[in-house]
Order: C-alpha cells, then sequence, then structure tokens
C-alpha cells in the first residue's frame, strides 16, 4: 500500500510531464494515475509505467528540457530499431518474441520484460494486449494447439484408406511437428500454464486431443465387442507413447536424445507391439 506522501510525490513526478511533450493518450493515463486516492495498490503495468516516469524526469533534470518525449516508446535494447514492430502488429511481435525467446531459453527462461527488450519496446508496453506473462504463452500454446489440429486431422484423414496406415501418418505428423516447431511444442506442454485458466487455450488442446480419441475409436471397433478396451484408454496410450518419443528423441532442439534408429520407426515398432498386445493384428 502506498503512503500520501508516496502518492504526492508521484503525482510531482508526473504533473511536470503533461502538456504538449506527451501525447494526449498518455496524459490521461498519467493524470488518472495522479488522482488516485492515498492507500490504494497498483497494478504491475501502472507501476512500471510510474517507474518509467521517474526515470524520465530525473534525466529531464541532469539534462534540462527535453522536448517530444515519449514514454511509451523509448528503447531499452542497444538495437537501433526493433525487431519487427511496426505500430498496430505489437500483439504478434510478442507472440514472435516470446517463440525466439522459447527457443533460446526455454519457455521458463525469459520475463515479460526481455519479450518487450526484444520488440524493442518499453516495459509497459506489452501489457496492453496482455495481462502478464502467463498469458502471452498461454496465447503462445493456444496458437501450437490449433495448428498441431490442423496437423493432426490432415494426417488422420477420418481413416483412410485404412486404420493401420492412417495411425501410421498420424504418429509421423506428430513428431514432425515436435521437430518442425520446436518451440510452439515447448509452449505447449512445458510452459506451464494450466489449461483451466484459459478457455480457448482448452478448448484448442481438446480438439487436438479429439483427432487421437477419435482415431481410437476406429481402431477398438475392430475388436470383438465383449474385448474391447475403452476407446479413451487407448487414445491415452498412444499420446504419451507418441509424446515420449516426440520430447526425447524427435524435438528440433539441442535437448534432443541421440538414438540409433529414425524416431519415427521407433514409434511404429511401439505402436505394433501395442496393439499385439490388445489383440489387434498388426495389419
Amino acid at each position: 500500500m502506498r503512503s500520501v506522501a508516496a502518492d504526492t510525490a508521484i503525482s510531482g513526478i508526473i504533473a511536470p510531464l503533461w502538456g504538449d511533450r506527451l501525447p494526449a493518450f498518455n496524459r490521461r493515463v498519467y493524470d488518472a494515475a495522479a488522482t488516485i486516492p492515498p492507500g490504494s495498490t497498483f497494478s504491475d503495468s501502472l507501476q512500471v509505467q510510474l517507474d518509467l516516469l521517474v526515470r524520465v524526469q530525473r534525466n529531464m533534470h541532469r539534462r534540462g528540457p527535453t522536448h517530444n518525449v515519449n514514454v511509451f516508446y523509448m528503447k531499452w535494447s542497444r538495437r537501433a530499431e526493433p525487431r519487427g514492430y511496426h505500430h498496430g502488429n505489437l500483439k504478434e511481435t510478442l507472440v514472435r518474441a516470446a517463440l525466439e525467446l522459447i527457443a533460446e531459453k526455454g519457455p521458463a527462461g525469459f520475463t515479460f520484460a526481455d519479450a518487450a527488450r526484444w520488440a524493442g519496446v518499453s516495459p509497459a508496453a506489452p501489457y496492453r494486449h496482455f495481462r502478464d506473462r502467463d498469458e502471452l504463452l498461454s496465447d503462445v500454446a493456444r496458437r501450437g494447439f490449433e495448428q498441431f489440429a490442423t496437423v493432426l486431422t490432415r494426417a488422420w484423414d477420418n481413416g483412410n484408406p485404412d486404420v493401420h496406415s492412417a495411425f501410421d501418418r498420424l504418429g509421423k505428423a506428430y513428431l514432425n511437428f515436435a521437430k518442425r516447431e520446436p518451440a510452439l511444442y515447448s509452449a505447449m506442454f512445458e510452459g506451464g500454464v494450466p489449461h483451466d485458466s484459459d478457455p480457448q487455450l482448452r478448448e484448442a488442446g481438446e480438439r487436438a486431443f479429439a483427432v487421437l480419441r477419435g482415431a481410437a475409436e476406429k481402431l477398438v471397433a475392430q475388436m470383438p465387442a465383449a474385448g474391447r478396451p475403452p476407446a479413451l484408454m487407448v487414445a491415452l496410450h498412444v499420446w504419451s507413447l507418441s509424446h515420449g518419443i516426440a520430447s526425447l528423441f524427435s524435438r528440433g532442439d539441442a535437448a534432443r536424445r541421440a538414438l540409433p534408429m529414425p524416431p519415427e520407426e521407433l514409434l511404429e515398432a511401439g505402436f505394433l507391439i501395442y496393439l499385439r498386445g490388445l489383440g489387434l493384428p498388426a495389419r
């Protein structure tokens, strides 16, 4: 909680920056900030903006008056230009920043400020599009699951021309996605964001799993009714086998383990053994 003295100090810092030096939008933001009652709790985004204003004001005192100060677009990186950021596409740039940072450091290895720095914008700017880092990661994972569902659906092709060959395509498509999109795959399964916290993420994940479950239903339908295992159980087994091989041996980053055979052959062998265990013919 902030004290009256602290609020007064913030108002004193913000006030000299009003006027022609700030765009109307910024002025409204800081005008609202200056009228917050004493003892109020500030959001992270507002606190970042206020802290940024403190730095700007201190620099102005040291160097004298500075014109056309726009605190929302001050660059904190050493690059002369931001990476791919142009007016109107900051959200997409932040998603790309997250993917690049995941590829470099893993999904737990970067902060929200790192994403802003990569995009070449102020630490406050990402809050216009995402509540926090978890929401950014959730958006990246959702996009991954949407692409994943499309890839799996195309590979399965309603089980044509037969279930076994369609399952073979499905497994290869699973491994290929993990290899081709390692950052997306990592965000999907290693980001640590609960799916229940984002309905869109949960729905995207369920659509992808629904492809595996539909394939499992067609597979068990070939078995005698008396001995059929639950399709959901088969889908979970197939998913676990595919995901384990993808995560260990088919990922497209440096964490991939060495294997004396192609991952596709390992998955095919594992699937054939599983089918025999269920009492299904391999072909």
